[in-house]
């Protein structure tokens, strides 16, 4: 019977390590487990290792060694120590021999001892030296009981019976050997929080860290790999308790265990709370993401895995939890030791980038442990990167033929995965072969030039690329290939090899590629290669593709080879021909002597034609004369070669003019004519001068070239003409140049005609500048001024950049010659057929226009006249164009173009430029003048609509009324220009006069002395006698109505009557109107022009209607007097009546205001009435009125003669005759007065007519009412016999009523 105290089983395991040698035929179990079934002593336990040793076998085997696992079972724990004394002091190695096998032990040591621990559990503990493997790591569970001391073995719980594993010599591999992780973990106690807690110093800090550290220490100490616990922070909530521990992997139940002994060796003052505790472990989570390298597309897997069992795993990105959609599938596998979660994002985009967490959580009621990990993911695209994104490729060049190109598509990373696939698209199909690699795929090109005909060059076709990393994501790129073919350039001349100077001629220039990109053409002459830069002189044309290079006037310049030469992207081809132009005078440098003169009948006259002397070529040069020709001679001088000829006329009969020219021509039978030399032939009686100049008769002229008398070789541009005044010749005038300035208008010439003026013009116009500076006492001179006109005239259609400084020169230049000392020159020069101050303007105004932008700008330039805005108007220009001038005078102008005409202006440039005096210098009428400042706006884009522009105006003058907007029009009075108000409305506002206009061009306003104090003599008259015509008419028309049912008792007086009512019906309209829109005049408002069209319309209308219903009244006395016999009811009459007295009227006005509104020419700028200056419309009403007046005077004579010589047949009755009597007075004298009205009338329009004219007509047309009231009403006896009868039946009327009332 055993004690109590040794009740239960003790086992000790005992590592044998023996080598044994056995017999070949035996049969050794070399792993032998004896198991002892009893306490026994020291001499048992020796017979039993003899008994062993007895049944041992003999191998005939090498000697081997083995380690055996022996467990010894104990019932009395008092044997345990001695045991493990009598092992540890054994003497070994010991021999033996078991069944003849002979047995060394080497080595015995007790690796693993387990005591009882309740039924069926007993623990166990390593020996030093000695630990658990690592496949029982996670299953260790500490035993209840466990010893504070640390350096006591851990003990853990095993069921018995225990069949291993044991504890084995301790390495790297064994538990709890690897390192230590650590667990972040709380706890709460169920106390108040206090504020030291949060202090690390504080005694209260000090002493819970202290406690609580014990308290860890000895409750985790067991678990596998145990190295710490330390206590980091409390926080509130009761007391949170957060503490790290760092031992090995340790499993949920190792952990829960831990806990549970926790409150063992803490003070139950903490009131520790056992559910509370939550352990998080970050590092101990296998996170795999793949791909590693993830693109925009991809499908992504993010993998998690645990050496623990859980069912619940949650995903988080960034702070968001992830749940399964169309976008994320989450899948998870658990096994009977690890935990996985898969976790899908389908076709992840850029957005997906980030953080991404899983935490699987285990627990229970007392205990929750978390497993979290985080991994970033980056989200690239998958760019690609071509070796050229845009590529050309000659399909006809022997090289593309045997060396193709090599289109690629690479990324930056190496994917094993990656595979490519390519796509052609255009129109030329030139396929390739592909290939790929980990980061690139490639296509290699098959040229073939028959798929790349001459009229598909320059076309694109498209070679897209698209990569796929096999996890989804893809992307593609085009590589856009230009084919291009060499061109077939030919070149042609309009001449053969040679032309002449200031002969023109063309070269066309043709490919057999259309699709170019640009043609340039070159001139090389020696080392000397120049580009021509003339938009105006070439012409392209795609379809075929030409072009076309006309030279206007050949110079030395245009000498030598052209190259013309076809773009395409970097390919170019060209052709070449050489042109010799050879040398010839231009017309107008070749003097002639004299220009103009006298000549007497067979009396020589000499004449002379002078050229540079800066020429080789030898000239054949005859003089014609009256279409004859005449050899000359020929004189070198030191600077020229003179051609003279002395002519005699021999035919004296009569005083005539002859014409005479030099004729000069080269060695290509190119020639040139000089100015002609107008001779005229004189009486030899009548000679009053004659000297070296030569002959002339008294007041006769002869004009002479600018040459010194003295010196021939000095000659310049220009004339002198002289005058036979008292037998002697007198200076007239001296249009000469000075030298200064022909030599600036004959590099002027040269540089229009240059191949590269564009390039030329900056230098041309600084120099220009220059010399108009230094010669300004010249300037004045109307011959120098009118050339620099001239000069900028030629200039102005170059176009040029803006730069600032050639704009600057061009501004300064028409700054000297508007300046106040050339007034009196400017007078002499628009006296000229074409003013020369409207061609400046319009030199001005194209300059501005050829501005080609710099950098997308126009700099803003100012001279001390003259100012210059512009502005570039893009495909993104959403602003609208307002420029602001002011003048040293301090005048403003405000120029305003709305963002919606903006916006048609798509790629072009507007352009203003403000002139303070040539305003002034232009031509203009007497009473009106320039009342602002002028300025010009153009815009480079060619359009065809109205455009609209407002302008602001500050008045000059401020007394000056009668506002009109106005722009100089180029082509009035025969291209000679004047002001013109078209298109353009005026608002006056106080000091400013608003101008909205539907065009561009240059304007200003003119204004006139205020006249609206001064009521005028014919004021007068009009206002006077148009209301005495308003009342006459009316008292016509009243008495009508009275006695109408008298005077109407036959066809004949009833027509009669019928007209006059509507002739005074029609007048009195006319009337009206006419004096409500002169009304409107002489109080100067600006009317709208549409009710000012209305009331034109109205008057014209019924004018016409009073004439027409006088010819209706003229022809009914006709038909009555001639027509006897014939009778036609007056129904008809009447029908034909009013469709000739408003009919016919309404036609020709209807007609009128159609043809003449469209181009805003139907009424006068001034009145309300038939525009003459400029569209002849009032010829619409004066030619109808006077045919009348002429038929009804015929019609008068017609009747006088009846009267006089009636006929057989004439058997009108008394009261049919008495009607045409009265019909014959009211046309005799009504068509007279009428036709004398309108005869003044016409007498106005004629420019300068005496004030008389004006005066009767508008005293006849004011009284034409009064006429018709009192000849063509009161005059009627008819008449008057009827007023006074109804006045008499009115009075016996009223007597019978006063009988009544008496009776």
């Amino acid at each position: 019977m055993l004690s109590p105290i040794t009740a239960g089983l003790h086992c000790l395991f005992l590592l044998v390590t023996a080598c044994c040698q056995t017999s070949q035929d035996s049969s050794f179990d070399p792993f032998i487990q004896h198991v002892g079934d009893s306490a026994l002593g020291e001499e048992s336990f020796q017979s039993e290792m003899q008994r062993q040793k007895q049944n041992m076998l003999i191998f005939d085997l090498p000697p081997l060694e083995y380690t055996i696992d022996i467990e010894v079972s104990l019932m009395d724990s008092s044997f345990l120590e001695p045991i493990k004394d009598y092992f540890k002091n054994l003497n070994l190695p010991v021999s033996t021999n078991i069944s003849n096998v002979e047995m060394t032990v080497s080595n015995i040591n007790i690796t693993t001892v387990c005591l009882p621990s309740g039924e069926n559990n007993s623990c166990c503990s390593c020996e030093k030296g000695y630990a658990w493997p690592s496949a029982v790591c996670s299953d260790l569970i500490t035993c209840p009981s466990v010893s504070l001391a640390p350096d006591l073995p851990c003990g853990y719980m095993k069921e018995m019976p225990f069949y291993g594993p044991y504890c084995e010599p301790q390495t790297e591999d064994s538990c709890g050997m690897g390192e230590p992780i650590v667990m972040n973990m709380s706890v709460r106690l169920d106390t108040d929080f206090r504020e030291d807690l949060r202090n690390s110093s504080s005694e209260l800090y000090k002493k819970y860290k202290s406690d609580l550290e014990k308290a860890f220490n000895a409750s985790y100490r067991c678990l596998p790999g145990f190295v710490s616990a330390t206590v980091t922070g409390f926080r509130p909530g009761s007391v949170f308790v957060n503490y790290e521990v760092k031992a090995g992997a340790a499993s949920f139940d190792q952990i829960a265990n831990s806990n549970k002994i926790v409150p063992q060796f803490l003070d139950a003052l903490y009131r520790l709370n056992q559910a509370t505790f939550t352990t998080e472990i970050t590092n101990e989570t296998n996170f795999t993401v793949s791909p590693a390298d993830i693109f925009k597309g991809d499908t992504v897997r993010l993998i998690c895995e645990i050496n623990s069992t859980s069912e619940n795993v949650t995903w988080y990105h960034f702070d968001q939890i992830i749940s399964t959609s169309f976008r994320y599938s989450i899948e998870r596998q658990v096994s009977r030791r690890t935990s996985r979660s898969i976790l899908k994002i389908f076709n992840i985009t850029m957005k997906d980038s980030g953080s991404y967490s899983c935490a699987f959580t285990k627990s229970n009621q007392l205990y929750t442990l978390i497993y979290k990990a985080t991994k970033t993911i980056a989200v690239s695209l998958l760019c690609i990167t071509t070796n050229s994104d845009d590529t050309s490729v000659t399909c006809n060049s022997p090289e593309m033929q045997t060396n193709s190109p090599l289109l690629s598509c690479c990324i930056d990373r190496h994917l094993p995965s990656l595979t490519g696939d390519w796509k052609v698209n255009g129109a030329i199909n030139i396929t390739g072969v592909s290939s790929s690699s980990e980061n690139c795929t490639e296509y290699k090109l098959n040229i073939n030039e028959s798929l790349c005909p001459p009229e598909k060059s320059g076309t694109v076709t498209t070679y897209t690329c698209e990569l796929q990393t096999g996890h989804g994501a893809r992307s593609s790129q085009n590589i856009r290939v230009t084919y291009l073919r060499t061109a077939h350039v030919t070149i042609s001349s309009s001449i053969n090899s040679s032309v002449s100077e200031g002969y023109a001629f063309n070269l066309t220039c043709e490919s057999d590629v259309s699709n170019y990109d640009s043609i340039s053409w070159k001139i090389q002459s020696g080392n000397n290669t120049k580009t021509v830069d003339c938009d105006t002189c070439i012409k392209n044309s795609t379809s075929p593709a030409t072009s076309v290079l006309t030279v206007k006037t050949a110079t030395q310049d245009w000498n030598g080879t052209y190259f013309c030469t076809f773009s395409q992207k970097n390919l170019e081809s060209s052709a070449n021909v050489t042109i010799e132009v050879l040398s010839l005078p231009l017309k107008q440098n070749i003097l002639i002597d004299p220009i103009a003169a006298p000549i007497q009948c067979k009396v020589q006259q000499a004449l002379e034609c002078c050229i540079s002397a800066n020429t080789m070529e030898d000239y054949n040069v005859t003089f014609v004369v009256q279409q004859n020709g005449f050899q000359v001679g020929k004189k070198k001088g030191e600077n020229s070669f003179c051609y003279m000829y002395n002519y005699t006329e021999a035919e004296c009969s009569k005083e005539k003019e002859l014409t005479a020219y030099c004729k000069f021509t080269n060695r290509i039978g190119q020639e040139v004519n000089s100015e002609s030399i107008r001779l005229h032939l004189i009486p030899d009686k009548e000679v009053s001068c004659s000297n070296s100049l030569g002959i002339g008769i008294e007041g006769s002229t002869l004009k002479k070239p600018c040459r010194q008398p003295n010196n021939t070789d000095d000659f310049t541009r220009g004339n002198i003409i002289y005058k036979c005044s008292n037998k002697s010749w007198k200076l007239e005038r001296n249009d000469c140049l000075s030298v200064e300035i022909k030599n600036l208008l004959t590099s002027a010439e040269s540089l229009v005609n240059s191949p590269e003026a564009k390039a030329n013009l900056p230098n041309y116009l600084a120099e220009l500048k220059e010399e108009t500076g230094k010669q300004q006492s010249l300037i004045n001179c109307s011959a120098n001024l009118g050339a620099i006109v001239t000069i900028l005239d030629m200039v102005s259609s170059i176009p040029v950049d803006a730069e600032e400084l050639t704009i600057q020169n061009f501004l300064s230049i028409v700054d000297f010659i508007v300046a106040d000392s050339t007034t009196e020159a400017w007078e002499d020069l628009n006296k000229e057929d074409i003013p020369k101050s409207s061609l400046l303007l319009h030199s001005v105004e194209n300059f501005s226009l050829r501005l080609q932008p710099v950098n997308n700008t126009i700099p803003p330039v100012s001279a001390k006249t003259l100012q210059l805005q512009g502005m570039v108007v893009t495909e993104n220009s959403s602003t609208d164009y307002n420029k602001n001038f002011r003048s040293k005078e301090n005048l403003t102008v405000n120029v305003l173009i709305g963002e919606t005409e903006i916006q048609t202006l798509q790629n072009s440039t507007i352009v203003s430029v403000m002139y303070s005096k040539l305003g002034r210098i232009l031509p203009r009428n007497e009473s009106e003048y320039v009342n602002g400042l002028l300025i010009t706006t153009t815009v480079s884009s060619n359009r065809s609509q109205k455009f609209y522009i407002n302008m602001t105006f500050a008045k000059r003058n401020l007394s000056l009324k009668m506002p009109q907007c106005v722009f100089w029009n180029f082509t009035l009075d025969k291209d000679r220009g004047g002001w013109d108000t078209h298109g353009c409305t005026p608002t006056e506002v106080e000091d400013y006069v608003i101008c909205s206009c539907n065009h561009l061009t240059s304007f200003s306003i003119l204004m006139s002395p205020d006249k609206s104090s001064q009521v005028t003599f014919e004021g007068y008259i009009t206002y006077i006698g148009l209301a005495i015509s308003i009342l006459s008419l009316a008292a016509c028309i009243i008495i009508e109505s009275l006695v109408w049912k008298y005077v109407t008792n036959n066809t004949t007086s009833y027509m009669r009557h019928v007209c006059i009512l509507n002739i005074a019906t029609s007048l009195l309209i006319a009337d009206i109107w006419f004096i409500v829109t002169a009304s409107i005049n002489d109080q100067n408002q600006q009317m709208n022009r549409g009710i000012c069209f209305v009331a034109t319309f109205f008057i014209h209308l019924f004018y016409l209607c009073v004439f027409f219903w006088m010819l209706s009244l003229g022809l009914i006395l006709f038909y009555r007097l001639v027509f006897i016999l014939h009778n036609t009811s007056k129904t008809a009459q009447k029908t034909v009546a009013f469709c000739l007295g408003y009919g016919c009227p309404f036609v020709i006005a209807v007609i009128t205001i159609a043809v003449t509104l469209p181009r805003n020419n139907y009424t006068r700028k001034d009145v309300c009435w038939l525009n003459w200056k400029d569209s002849k419309a009032l010829l619409a009403f004066v030619i109808p009125a006077l045919i009348i007046v002429a038929m009804n005077l015929f019609i008068t004579a017609v009747v006088i003669i009846k009267i006089l010589r009636p006929t057989i047949g004439d058997r009108s009755n008394r009261q049919e005759r008495n009607s045409l009597f009265q019909i014959g007075k009211s046309v005799a004298i009504l068509t007279p007065l009428l036709g004398l009205t309108w005869g003044f009338g016409l007498a106005t329009l004629i420019e300068k007519s005496h004030q008389a004219f004006h005066i009767l007509f508008a005293l006849l047309n004011a009284l034409q009412g009064l006429f018709i009231f009192v000849f063509g009403t009161l005059w009627d006896k008819k008449i008057q016999e009827a007023l006074l009868k109804r006045n008499s039946m009115s009075k016996w009327s009223s007597q019978q009523t006063k009988v009544r009332s008496l009776t």
